[in-house]
């Protein structure tokens, strides 16, 4: 044995496929394709679109951040809830230099509502009432299609 074989180096990571060839090639779907878009993914992206709608016309919302929350927190500790509804969304008002911000709780939404489009209304609803809430006018003000079917 004058010419020893020195094993392979195990790769980095973790094996992607089995001996045989068999196992998991590759993504199951293109990233542009809807599957592989998570449902907080989606749920933004739904937030991202009416604020789209709204800010065109009124551009002052370029100054307001839009979040999205799992679900809305207790304020401080020892707190429990009350009987009241669960909110579906919330605005922080701009204080010491810090942005004003609308907030839409996704799974309280997403509980309410059986489809996409339903969805879709929801959180328009939502964006449309908050934004009012931080602008100081009525939702009708703010979009005039608000409460139509």
């Amino acid at each position: 044995m004058d010419n020893p074989v020195t094993p392979r180096a195990a790769a980095p990571g973790p094996r992607r496929r089995d001996r045989h060839g068999r196992g998991m090639r590759g993504p199951i779907a293109p990233p542009q394709v809807p599957l592989s878009t998570s449902r907080a993914e989606a749920f933004a992206d739904l937030v991202q679109d009416s604020v789209e709608r709204l800010e065109r016309r009124w551009p002052q919302l370029a100054d307001i951040d839009f979040l999205v929350l799992e679900v809305p927190r207790l304020d401080g500790p020892g707190e429990v809830w009350n009987d009241e509804a669960v909110p579906l969304g919330g605005t922080i008002a701009s204080e010491d230099g810090q942005r004003a911000r609308v907030i839409v709780y996704r799974r309280p939404v997403e509980i309410r509502t059986k489809g996409r489009d339903e969805r879709a209304a929801l959180v328009h609803e939502i964006v449309v009432e908050q934004v009012a809430e931080l602008l100081g006018l009525t939702p009708e003000t703010v979009d005039p299609r608000y409460g139509e079917d």
